[in-house]
């Protein structure tokens, strides 16, 4: 019998960082979770994973410095970048640094797999990634600057140039799909 397949997945929402890890062990992975940057290079340095799933917004280093450290770290390891946040430059950035795919949440276990059983093949930059719409770009600026602000609605709409309920009330809004 061989060795599970080995993947680290680091994310700073838990609530997912878990569910994906557990999903993924179901599906007879060996994973290991990660809240951070320091947290996810300890846990490489100790095992290098086959895979990884790298979110890209997180508290202190960037999941874009992240695969740039796992590839230094391991030429071999496949890495996905997962984000709410994507633009056409931060996946033509994250695929220059060594990522093999970039998804945007939502992204389910059977989603992140079909990116990594892509033959290893790298992300088409463009023509693979559609712009969002307008809608989607408007509510990622958005949350965005609130996240640049620590989460004051004030302070986010002042930089935005919105009256704070106009803000509220978009923020109370889901997310546009694309």
């Amino acid at each position: 019998m061989a060795d599970p397949i080995s993947m680290l997945v680091v994310d700073d929402d838990e609530v997912l960082r878990e569910r994906l890890g557990e999903a993924m062990r179901r599906r007879g992975y060996e994973v290991r979770t990660a809240k951070d940057f320091d947290q996810a290079m300890a846990l490489a340095r100790a095992e290098s994973p086959e895979l990884a799933v790298v979110d890209l917004k997180m508290p202190g280093k960037s999941g874009l410095e992240l695969v740039k450290e796992l590839k230094a770290l391991d030429a071999a390891t496949k890495i996905e970048v997962l984000t709410g946040y994507g633009s056409i430059a931060t996946a033509i950035e994250a695929v220059k640094l060594g990522a093999t795919h970039y998804l945007q949440k939502p992204a389910d276990a059977d989603e992140v797999l079909a990116a990594f059983s892509q033959g290893g093949q790298p992300v088409e930059t463009h023509a693979g990634l559609k712009a969002p719409s307008l809608a989607r770009a408007e509510w990622e600026h958005i949350n965005r600057v609130l996240s640049d602000c620590g989460g004051n609605v004030s302070e986010a709409a002042r930089r935005l140039g919105l009256h704070r309920r106009s803000l509220q009330r978009k923020l109370n809004k889901h997310p546009p799909r694309e």
